[in-house]
């Protein structure tokens, strides 16, 4: 069969230029983004968030709010901490073998809504909290006043997002005026540029600051504008805004509003400006910042902008399906590209991001740790690794934090947490603490920024794989069939959340465990130290996984496997590389179990590119790109190219990072791979593979 692939020859620009976003009329799942990392701002059609009524998301404990968000990674906020949240009057005592382990514990959740649970516990999953930090829309100046566009007011409208420049262009009528809008974000300062032209320029920009909301996934509260204040400071070209909240004294954060000449800026509320324009153009800049917003305008913006995305594009790895005759290509490209472009602007920052990035909350704007390598695993093994190592610094900074919670356990070392903000501290929660999976994933990703050539990976994150690799080594227990994981744990299949007093051995986690402990120790030798005889002794001791039927069951104690949520025991080869407490013939038979019949609406969106790296590793290609492109309530990759979920997690950027980090094996393939050239696809001359500058993976 002839191969697919085809290094080189590749017209990048081409091939972002394909998928170039364009909207016609209000799509409420699927508004655009501008970003850099740190800060991203979310449009509907006038460019700006003149309507964010119009694109919802649902709220588990009820209410609504919107996609339309202005959103950092410097930008939290803590409501007053009510008595009795206090974490330690959380924790719960769990039996182990080596005596009794206190973890912080909840009552069960109904999915995400935790309104049920007492309010200091709440409190505590709550805060602190991502703020929404501005509303920026459109207004209609009528004489000296001016009112709120109504959607009756919204005539035809098209919109097109430039992938190559990072620009967004809006064009529509407005209360039958026609109206131009160009909205970008600089790379390397938080501001965003808007200019607005019109033949006769009717409108304004209104820019208003809300109260930070504990609710699950509005970052807006409207309610209480007597608990923030906005204080506005009048500058030659515009205004600065100091925001402070709950009576601090000092602002959480800045905003410096410049505008073009001759346009006024009038405080309207409390909480309210309006820029009013002079002519047939008006600019605006809004830098944000905790202090001493930058100052720039609006043709220094655009013009980073479209200097910046043709550099992005054209650095690092690349891909191009043009040629192909599978009908899936087209599709599978447009989602790559697109996935690029969004966890780019939502997930290179310095924490990191949410499940939602920075365009919404969900979990109050908290970040899960076992997610991080699904969101930005594939920006090292696309040759991106500086956006990766962004966010690395995060754990650095948390270890002490880590190292006490081993440490009140009775582990050596370090245990990261799962559900948290900034300040790295545990959500309570029938679920996360007691996860074990992200533990590994600060190797892994460490891992990839060396094979990345990091030249600077082991000094700086040698110290996080040693405590990682030592709590590892010690939270096992010796049991007559080797080293076992848990009681106490959920794994990454959490469907067995109310069992975590008795489950064990789950396969992914011993896999992960086995895999992990060795490159720590392969780090410990590059480091210049001599090797840790209890790690070789665990990774190569860890009890092997229950089979039953041929197939790996999901735990080791009944009721074995439940046929919901992530088929995480698939995932012991795929997301993990080979190693000897599995057998790649039983994940083979247990990987076409699972696509035989699990429940697919249960799963999340980085199950199908989990999959796939599944059936890549073993060598099926055909069905690698069945798995990843499955027809799935939850593999749908919207116009945007968001992966929605539910609607009350409209976007999922874990599954963008997962479809790069899975097209990357399955271009590039893995160490040990027999020298296949493109693994992941068919040799069947339907796939015409044109590739650049990946990372193979471990």
């Amino acid at each position: 069969m002839p191969s697919p692939d085809r290094v080189g020859a590749l017209d990048r620009k081409a091939v972002v230029a394909r998928h170039a976003v364009e909207v016609t009329g209000i799509d409420p799942d699927a508004p655009l983004s501008v970003g850099n990392g740190e800060l991203c701002m979310t449009v509907d059609v006038t460019g700006l968030q003149t309507f964010p009524e119009r694109y919802p998301v649902a709220d588990p404990g009820g209410g609504s709010g919107t996609l339309l968000g202005t959103q950092s990674q410097w930008g939290w906020h803590s409501h007053p901490r009510p008595d009795g949240a206090d974490l330690a009057r959380t924790l719960r005592p769990y039996r182990t073998g080596r005596g009794e382990v206190r973890y912080v514990d909840s009552g069960p959740l109904s999915g995400s809504d935790d309104s049920a649970l007492a309010d200091e516990v709440r409190w505590l999953r709550a805060n602190p909290h991502r703020l929404d930090l501005a509303r920026i829309g459109l207004v209609l100046l009528e004489g000296a006043g001016h009112r709120m566009p109504a959607i009756a007011d919204l005539g035809a409208s098209h919109q097109i997002l430039d992938l190559w420049t990072g620009v967004i262009r809006s064009e529509f009528t407005l209360a039958g005026r026609a109206l131009r809008v160009t909205t970008a974000c600089h790379p390397d300062q938080d501001t965003i540029a808007l200019r607005i032209e019109a033949d006769e320029l009717a409108a304004g920009v209104r820019i208003a600051f809300p109260y930070g909301s504990q609710s699950w996934s509005n970052a807006a509260d409207w309610s209480r504008p007597g608990a923030h204040t906005s204080a506005v400071e009048p500058l030659p070209d515009g205004v600065l805004v100091r925001r402070c909240f709950d009576g601090a004294p000092d602002p959480t954060y800045r905003l410096r509003i410049r505008t073009s000449r001759g346009a006024v800026v009038r405080q309207v509320g409390e909480h309210e400006l309006v820029v009013h324009p002079t002519g047939s153009r008006l600019d605006v800049t809004i830098s944000l910042a905790v202090a001493d917003p930058p100052s720039s305008d609006v043709d220094a913006v655009f013009a980073a902008s479209r200097a910046h995305w043709p550099q992005f594009w054209g650095r690092g790895a690349a891909l191009d399906f043009a040629g192909s005759t599978d009908p899936r290509a087209g599709e599978l490209e447009r989602r790559a590209v697109l996935s690029q472009y969004l966890t780019a602007i939502q997930c290179a920052g310095s924490l990191p991001p949410q499940e939602t990035g920075l365009t919404c909350n969900s979990w109050r704007g908290r970040f899960h740790l076992e997610m991080h390598w699904w969101h930005a695993a594939h920006f090292a093994l696309w040759g991106r690794a500086d956006l990766l190592r962004r966010s690395m610094d995060f754990y650095r900074r948390i270890l002490p934090a880590a190292q006490r919670t081993a440490s009140t356990q009775g582990y050596q070392g370090a245990r990261w947490p799962k559900q948290v903000g900034p300040d790295g501290r545990e959500s309570p929660s029938d679920i996360g603490p007691f996860l074990l999976w992200q533990q590994p994933h600060i190797i892994h990703l460490a891992e990839l920024l060396r094979r990345a050539g990091d030249e600077n990976a082991v000094a700086d994150f040698g110290e996080l794989v040693e405590q990682t690799a030592r709590f590892m080594a010690d939270v096992v227990e010796p049991t007559p069939d080797g080293f076992a994981l848990g009681p106490p744990l959920v794994p990454a299949q959490e469907s067995y959340a109310a069992l975590r007093d008795r489950v064990r051995n789950p396969p992914f986690e011993i896999a992960y465990w086995a895999w992990g402990l060795g490159v720590a120790q392969e780090w410990r030798v590059r480091s210049g130290r001599p090797p840790e005889p209890q790690w070789d002794a665990v990774r190569k001791g860890m009890a092997r996984p229950l089979v039953r039927d041929g197939r790996y069951a999901a735990i080791a104690v009944e009721p074995f496997t439940v046929r919901t949520d992530h088929p995480s025991m698939v995932y012991a080869l795929g997301p993990v590389p080979a190693v000897d407490v599995v057998d790649p013939d039983v994940i083979r038979s247990t990987l076409h179990d699972v696509l035989a019949d699990w429940d697919w609406a249960s799963t999340w969106g980085w199950d199908y590119p989990a999959l796939a790296m599944t059936a890549t590793r073993l060598h099926e290609p055909g069905t690698a790109i069945d798995a990843l492109l499955l027809d799935s309530p939850k593999n749908v990759f919207l116009r945007n190219g968001h992966n929605r979920q539910t609607d009350s997690l409209p976007l999922y950027l874990p599954g963008n990072g997962g479809l790069l980090a899975a097209l990357a094996l399955m271009v590039a393939g893995w160490e040990g791979d027999g020298g296949l050239t493109c693994p992941g696809f068919p040799r069947n001359g339907t796939w015409v593979v044109r590739h650049e500058n990946f990372i193979r993976s471990p």
